[in-house]
């Protein structure tokens, strides 16, 4: 179960909501209440069953313990030796990433067998933020409710946003009054609102009538048009997602931070990553792109402090790529990332001694225009799409291929409630054209739209020679195959 995907998960949200609201009314939403609720959903959320191997399936809510007591063995290990840096510190972090590491490189080499679970990457986050807190001294080792009740609040569990410990435990353990419970929970509702908006209006709307229907088409045209609905979607999906999880995490009393601030208004390239995805840009400035300045100015490892700057943009967003997927196009995306910040970088020193008014109206306009094209074809790479053909929008099965008749359904996904022309091919050439627009119940039980989508037509007699033949569907005008495997009959000659 996807969190926020559906109208089903909100239901079941609402057994959790309500004695929410009864407790909070009363005072007594407290820590205790809130990790109940977290391992409840986590075992409602994870039920799905994982091909470990050929013969081995394992439910989700396993690996998803197993994580957590790996997390909590690792971290505990590091508090009992005592010794805070050096291989000790590399050594615990290495063990809180080898899970994330395993999920994304395990299907690499075996495909077909799944590890891991919805979230992990975010997790892994919040427990190397816990090992980094340690090292700082700027913590104490946290108890195991403690420890656990963060790594798996089960708001924020699948994407975000990524809370840091300081910050979350004086929430978790904070008791509330009746007021402040009151106060928590206008920002929720507000914030609630602002989720369906974005998530089931803007961004479905968005996904429906724009970003799909470009999606399947070849030209250059749609692929610029692709690239701005897509990065408008992406918006809209994701800030609705950080809302909700941000509005019931209020109601549990743990302030997650906003994860997104007009973005797409942003002046320059490191504005934008201070209001994009924000808890995620703040946890590698924080924990890989400062760390690396101090380290490297420390050792003096790089003579030029400008040369070390852009060699932490590179390190910072390589590894944010890298933490998306090892896919090319996520890597691409980071280093595309990393040389935007450095030519700001480069520029920022270059105007120091050049006073350039940007801080004119007319600037500030130009510098918004100009970094959101920047933005949105970064997204583009993000997306994949860039360099890939179009999306194939068309879904259908030719059930039967006889020596009496061709039975066939078919649809575009885009236009559920519109009959589709299709093409029918022996070999490579063309036979004959037939509109599927027959009504099939089960179709229709089964979401494929107005169910309005088959057509039977009579084995042509030209096939009946007592020979082989290949028959194969495509939609009208596209020759794009609908289903990639061919029918071969073979009927007996009309003379015998």
């Amino acid at each position: 179960m996807i969190p926020y995907a559906d109208f089903t998960f909100f239901g079941l949200l609402l057994y959790a909501v309500v004695p929410t609201l009864i407790l909070g009314l009363l005072g007594r939403a407290n820590w205790r209440w809130a990790l109940l609720l977290t391992a409840i959903m986590l075992v409602l959320q994870y039920q799905t069953k994982l091909k470990l191997a050929t013969h081995a399936e394992l439910r989700e809510i396993w690996i998803v313990i197993a994580f957590g007591f790996w997390q909590w063995a690792a971290m505990r290990a590091y508090v009992a030796i005592g010794v805070r840096g050096g291989l000790l510190f590399y050594g615990t972090m290495a063990a809180s990433l080898l899970p994330l590491v395993l999920v994304k490189v395990i299907p690499v080499f075996l495909p077909r067998h799944q590890f891991g679970f919805l979230g992990i990457s975010y997790v892994t986050f919040r427990a190397l933020d816990i090992v980094f807190c340690l090292r700082d001294n700027v913590i104490a080792a946290p108890s195991l409710f403690d420890f656990l009740g963060f790594l798996f609040f089960f708001p924020t569990i699948s994407a975000g946003p990524i809370d840091r410990f300081r910050r979350f435990a004086g929430d978790w353990k904070k008791k509330r009054t009746r007021d402040e419970f009151l106060t928590d929970l206008d920002a929720a509702v507000h914030r609630i609102f602002r989720g369906f908006l974005y998530k089931f209006i803007l961004a479905a709307l968005i996904k429906q009538y724009w970003l799909d229907r470009v999606a399947s088409e070849a030209t250059f045209g749609a692929l610029v048009s692709y690239m701005y609905a897509y990065s408008f979607y992406l918006f809209f999906d994701f800030a609705g997602y950080s809302a909700f999880a941000i509005a019931f995490s209020y109601l549990l009393g743990v302030h997650t931070p906003e994860n997104f601030n007009q973005p797409f208004l942003a002046r320059n390239i490191r504005d934008f990553w201070n209001r994009w995805h924000i808890t995620l840009s703040f946890w590698f400035r924080d924990h890989v792109y400062m760390r690396f300045l101090l380290a490297a100015m420390r050792g003096r490892w790089i003579a030029s402090r400008h040369v070390t700057a852009i060699t932490g943009y590179f390190l910072t967003f390589g590894l944010m790529g890298l933490w998306h997927g090892i896919e090319p196009h996520f890597i691409i995306y980071g280093f595309y990332q990393a040389t935007l910040l450095s030519g700001f970088h480069i520029f920022s020193e270059f105007n120091k001694t050049r006073a350039w008014p940007t801080n004119s109206p007319l600037w500030r306009a130009g510098a918004v225009f100009v970094t959101f094209h920047f933005v949105c074809f970064g997204l583009l790479i993000f997306s994949g799409r860039l360099g890939a053909g179009p999306e194939f929008n068309y879904t259908g099965v030719f059930e039967r291929a006889d020596c009496d008749e061709n039975y066939v359904w078919a649809l575009d996904k885009h236009r559920p409630d519109s009959p589709l022309s299709i093409d029918l091919y022996e070999e490579n050439e063309y036979v004959m054209t037939i509109v599927a627009d027959r009504f099939r119940e089960d179709l229709k039980d089964a979401g494929y739209g107005n169910g309005q989508h088959v057509f039977r037509v009579q084995t042509p007699p030209q096939f009946k020679d007592g020979h082989p033949h290949r028959l194969s569907i495509s939609v009208t005008g596209t020759k794009k195959k609908i289903t990639p495997t061919p029918r071969i009959i073979r009927c007996p000659g009309t003379g015998g």
